[in-house]
């Protein structure tokens, strides 16, 4: 392989990548400026606690156990 070859083949590397990163980027703008066309989630006002239901939203009942023959 001869330098020119070799020189060639380094410029036709770096023309893809440009063109791989150039098109990456522009997917990009597409689809975070759809994201930023949203409109924007409400703020909550201070104070605001949600409540945290650890039982999954069953009734809490006393232990049983369990008869041993």
């Amino acid at each position: 392989m001869t330098r020119t070859d070799i020189i060639n083949r380094a410029l036709a590397a770096v023309a893809d990548s440009r063109l791989k990163r150039e098109r990456d980027s522009e997917r990009r703008k597409q689809i975070f400026g759809r994201i930023d066309l949203t409109a924007p989630l409400p703020k909550l006002s201070r104070g605001v606690q949600l409540s945290l239901n650890l039982d999954g939203g069953r009734k809490r009942s006393e232990p049983t156990r369990a008869k041993s023959h």
